[in-house]
């Protein structure tokens, strides 16, 4: 390949930092892109790159040129992008932050209303098993540049504190015993500082560098219907309606599907998509 172009981009936070071929190369490799096919998109996702352009225009000419190359590969690279399309209520991103947790081994609810020793709290998701009962703040942001803060942090906090007075019963009579903070974007650093003083769980996207949100859905594929190129986007609404936010759930029960009217061979199109995640 030519040498980098030295120019300038646009992060998703507004922040402008100099183009680095390296970033981009590593996001191909995550998903599983090898060797000249690598090469091939960079030099032709570089030929295009203007400075001050944005990385997630930079994103999207590589999504497009992967998706036409290796359909597989590409789902993988949108991932975060699938997750962002779970918006914009959030209500869909609480319905997948249980469904993550209930492949983990926990038994989840969302929207509970749970009373502490002061007052009533509506609580995203509450995550139980044997050994544990958790608390969930699941923070949705609709674009890439916003961050989970400080503020965020002391809120969560506050009513763990207020909800840790009393015993609840999910499976048994017991005090909650963690609170977590889970958002699809990052955290600030100061947000970080304090969760780490408080004892209080933090998840984002690539935080912490092992079991964070990007680890969990690919370890668990766990990918959400967000990611399917076979589905339509009203299609896709129609079925996070549904509380269907889970491409597995679809392979499990390519029912789901019939049920909504779809003709066996789209079924068979989007459940062979599925497989091949």
């Amino acid at each position: 390949m030519l040498q980098a172009p030295k120019l300038n981009v646009v992060k998703a936070s507004g922040e402008i930092e100099p183009y680095d071929r390296g970033k981009l190369q590593t996001s191909l490799i995550n998903s599983g892109v090898t060797g000249k096919i690598i090469d091939e998109i960079i030099s032709h996702t570089e030929e295009d790159l203007k400075d001050g352009m944005s990385t997630s225009q930079i994103y999207k000419h590589a999504y497009f040129l992967l998706k036409k190359r290796l359909k597989p590969s590409a789902v993988k690279y949108s991932l975060r992008q699938a997750v962002m399309g779970l918006g914009p209520t959030g209500f869909s991103f609480e319905d997948y932050i249980a469904n993550i947790l209930r492949e983990k081994g926990y038994e989840a609810k969302t929207g509970e209303f749970v009373f502490g020793g002061c007052v009533q709290h509506e609580v995203d998701v509450v995550a139980w098993n044997e050994n544990k009962l958790i608390v969930v703040e699941a923070k949705f942001h609709n674009a890439l540049g916003i961050k989970s803060d400080l503020k965020v942090a002391l809120y969560v906090k506050a009513r763990f504190d207020d909800l840790k007075e009393v015993k609840h019963v999910y499976g048994k009579e017991r005090n909650i015993d963690e609170a977590w903070l889970i958002t699809n974007t990052k955290f600030t650093s100061t947000a970080i500082h304090y969760a780490e003083c408080k004892n209080l769980t933090l998840i984002g996207w690539n935080y912490p560098k092992k079991g964070n949100l990007q680890n969990m859905i690919e370890d668990g594929d766990l990918h959400p219907i967000t990611c399917l190129t076979s589905l339509t986007g009203s299609q896709k609404k129609a079925l996070l309606s549904q509380g269907i936010v889970l491409s597995k759930n679809i392979k499990e029960d390519p029912n789901i599907l019939k049920s909504m009217g779809f003709v066996e061979e789209k079924i068979k199109k989007v459940v062979s998509e599925i497989e091949s995640l």
